[in-house]
């Protein structure tokens, strides 16, 4: 399982697992739970760099929101695939 603290948002941290570049598992801390349980169930099961791609960029408070910070949250894993001597 992977860890992100959010930046700006309601939801305080993102806890998710990939497996073959595909979301298999999401979870919020904090936030407004209706919401983010909807953000899991759409986005489960699909290719990250999908999620990414539609996914960055919605705002909502401080210039981001937590469908913008689950996005950071899939680059910021990525680039640790990328360069696991980093980590």
């Amino acid at each position: 399982m992977e860890s992100y603290r959010t930046k700006g948002t309601c939801s305080r941290q993102i806890i998710f697992d990939v497996k073959d570049n595909k979301l298999t598992e999401l979870k919020f801390i904090n936030g407004c739970s209706g919401n983010l349980q909807a953000i899991a169930k759409l986005t489960l099961g699909k290719d990250i760099d999908e999620i990414i791609n539609v996914l960055k960029g919605i705002k909502c408070r401080e210039n981001t929101s937590c469908p913008d910070q689950l996005a950071h949250a899939l680059m910021e894993y990525k680039e640790r695939q990328l360069n696991p001597e980093e980590k």
